[in-house]
């Protein structure tokens, strides 16, 4: 098990070098930058000042040079005006549109998404997993047709209407906070008892709203593929056997149907991050959602790039977390495969 997570880092070190490539690419694809496009309209203006400072600007961060220096400068890879100084080195780079460091933009967003997300998956498959098992196991019953209706509910409702719903009845019903994932009083404050309370509240309603279409979807294919399973011969078989109808159906057919779902995810946690844009918005949401729409629009390099590279690591992580998952629900599978 050692050398195979060991070769999946290796090889996780390798995608990212390749995605960063096609990161850098695609970001720059666009003519112009963020700082060009402020050059031209500054000297259309005649603010010399300006102009001088963000011809600067360029030459601090490299932007005049080749675009294939550009990248080993990003990365970290190639000396710049400051020498080695790039993601290897843990300098994230500049925004030029928020005149701040990435690290500095992105700093409290990020630990907010990854919370929100990890609170996230928890829900779906908390709630998930005995609704589309237990909805396989009374197939046809009054709880197999709720599982239903809270499936295509849940896959027919556009979650920034969901928001809107929930925001608006959770705080006349329940006093659930409204907008954002914490109060004002906390957005400069260090992290306290207190502020972790405050946001552990904040996210009841995001991460309802944002689950409940994954929830929903996996709820039905739980249920056909558990059906599926309990269908076979080795089921029959068990039960003829006396083996006890709770663990007939736990011992192996769950696990067995559990395998797209273990498998998934390393899709779900990006799709996550890249699918609650709108909701971001909507909601008022301090996530990095909203804050790559706004990168990507302006052609803020340094901070799109940054974000979409954080996207691909956990994507990687995912799908090392998954297979070794599948590994230990399916005894089929092995880490290594057998000499032939």
């Amino acid at each position: 098990m050692i050398l195979f997570v060991l070769r999946r880092i290796w090889a996780m070190v390798w995608t990212l070098a390749v995605v960063s490539v096609l990161v850098f690419v695609i970001v720059n694809l666009p003519p112009g930058d963020f700082l060009s496009n402020q050059i031209a309209q500054l000297r259309a203006s005649g603010e010399a000042a300006s102009v001088a400072r963000a011809e600067f600007l360029m030459r601090e961060f490299a932007l005049d040079r080749p675009m294939w220096q550009q990248y080993l400068i990003w990365v970290g890879l190639w000396p710049g005006p400051g020498g080695f100084s790039g993601l290897l080195q843990g300098d994230l780079g500049w925004s030029f549109e928020l005149n701040r460091p990435v690290s500095a933009v992105v700093g409290e967003a990020l630990w907010l998404t990854v919370a929100l997300n990890l609170f996230t998956v928890l829900f779906v498959y908390a709630v998930a997993l005995p609704l589309g098992a237990i909805a396989a196991v009374r197939a046809n019953t009054w709880i197999d047709y709720l599982a239903t209706f809270v499936g295509y509910i849940g896959l027919a409702t556009p979650n920034f209407l969901l928001a809107l719903i929930l925001y608006h009845y959770g705080a006349h019903w329940f006093g659930l906070p409204v907008g954002g994932l914490m109060s004002n009083a906390y957005l400069d404050q260090p992290m306290s008892i207190a502020k972790l309370g405050d946001i552990l509240g904040h996210l009841i309603v995001p991460v309802i709203v944002i689950g409940t279409a994954g929830m929903a979807g996996m709820v039905r294919r739980l249920r056909a593929n558990l059906l599926d399973e309990l269908g076979k011969p080795y089921v029959t078989t068990a039960l003829a056997k006396g083996v006890p109808p709770a663990r007939a159906v736990l011992r192996y057919p769950l696990r067995m149907a559990l395998n797209p779902f273990v498998a998934d995810i390393g899709n779900l946690l990006p799709g996550l991050v890249s699918g609650s844009v709108l909701v971001s918005l909507v909601m008022g949401l301090q996530t990095i959602g909203p804050i790559l729409l706004s990168a990507l629009r302006s052609q803020d390099y340094f901070l799109s790039g940054f974000i979409l590279m954080f996207v691909c690591f956990l994507t990687l992580v995912g799908m090392l977390v998954s297979d070794l998952l599948l590994a230990w629900l399916d005894p089929r599978i092995r880490y290594a495969g057998r000499d032939r």
